[in-house]
């Protein structure tokens, strides 16, 4: 997982309450655990204006010119703006997948979903709550200019804004401390790999039977 420390990006803004994960990436792209190819059927259904043709994926498609992530002057956005409730729906890791292979390291909205903000945790995508008056200020801030960018400091969970004016946030610690470091699930397991192997040996050693090759 990668490291998240500071970030700043171009802020690209969805102006969506209750933007839920079948929205995020659609039921017809979940046939795989990897965790590849998702970034670009990232918000398929609002993104294309036609459907996706299972039978020929690889068919060219009109983009929906305007769509914000599709807009030339938020090309190359790192940082999505949102409304409150985001992530909500079914559990899909999927979604999270998806905004971080299109390149989002950040999501800011009000308020997220309990299981997509886990989920983003876990998958380096860091979720930013934020008075909503602010992120309604950033929503106003990115239709009067051609694009803003902000800095997000997790190390001291604050928001630097365009007017260089700083927004605080919480993060749980545990979380905080894993993205800080880069560790995912395995990553934290790993950490004890040493006692996991002394444990494993004394385990073959007090109970050698365990461990014997069943023959048919």
């Amino acid at each position: 997982m990668d490291v998240f420390r500071v970030h700043s990006g171009l802020v690209v803004p969805l102006d969506r309450a209750n933007v839920d994960t079948d929205l995020i990436i659609p039921k017809q792209f979940l046939k795989s655990i990897k965790r590849t190819g998702f970034g670009p059927n990232l918000f398929d259904e609002l993104r294309y204006l036609d459907p996706f043709d299972e039978a020929d994926p690889s068919a060219p498609r009109q983009s929906n010119p305007r769509f914000s992530l599709n807009m030339p002057q938020y090309e190359g956005a790192s940082v999505l703006l949102s409304r409150e409730n985001f992530g909500c729906g079914s559990s899909r890791e999927h979604a999270v997948w998806a905004l971080v292979q299109y390149g989002i390291r950040c999501v800011i909205a009000p308020s997220f979903a309990d299981i997509f903000k886990n989920n983003a945790f876990k998958s380096g995508l860091l979720p930013v709550e934020l008075e909503e008056s602010i992120v309604n200020a950033l929503f106003e801030q990115c239709e009067a200019g051609s694009g803003i960018s902000l800095t997000i400091d997790l190390e001291s969970q604050r928001v630097t804004l365009p007017d260089e004016k700083q927004a605080s946030f919480e993060v749980d610690p545990f979380r905080r401390h894993c993205l800080i470091e880069g560790l995912d699930d395995i990553g934290i397991t790993l950490q004890r790999e040493d006692a996991i192997s002394a444990f494993e040996q004394a385990h073959q050693r007090t109970q050698p039977w365990l461990f014997n090759e069943v023959t048919l």
